[in-house]
């Protein structure tokens, strides 16, 4: 008899995505609900930023760990490694943003998307 694998829903995905940027100690981790907007490019954002470049690759490749590892969910689509100002990892239901400091306080993905639901994470 073959065990009946649990279904992936948007929140287990968005759970491990968030232990994956709090492994590495990202900091100012958002996650920014947009299932209530109409013309939304997914459901759920996440932002976080880190201190470096090597900081910045490191919480990327963490929650790329983190969902291969306990999901078997690849990113659909990475870009911003090469020089880790904004990597962004897209899981199709929710898009992975982790910044640099200053690229952060440069685009303001939170004040673009405010009218989506925000909840700071511990």
């Amino acid at each position: 008899m073959t065990e009946k694998k649990e279904e992936i829903t948007t929140e287990i995905l968005l759970s491990n995505i968030i232990e994956g940027v709090k492994n590495l100690k990202a900091k100012d981790i958002v996650s920014i609900d947009l299932t209530s907007l109409e013309h939304r490019i997914c459901k759920y954002f996440v932002i976080c930023h880190g201190d470096s470049n090597t900081h910045v690759n490191a919480i990327a490749e963490s929650v790329t760990g983190e969902v291969k590892e306990k999901l078997d969910i690849p990113a659909v689509h990475k870009e911003g490694q090469d020089n880790a100002c904004w990597i962004l990892l897209d899981y199709g239901a929710v898009v992975v943003h982790v910044f640099q400091k200053e690229c952060r306080d440069f685009y303001l993905l939170e004040e673009l998307w405010a009218d989506g639901k925000i909840e700071r994470i511990d």
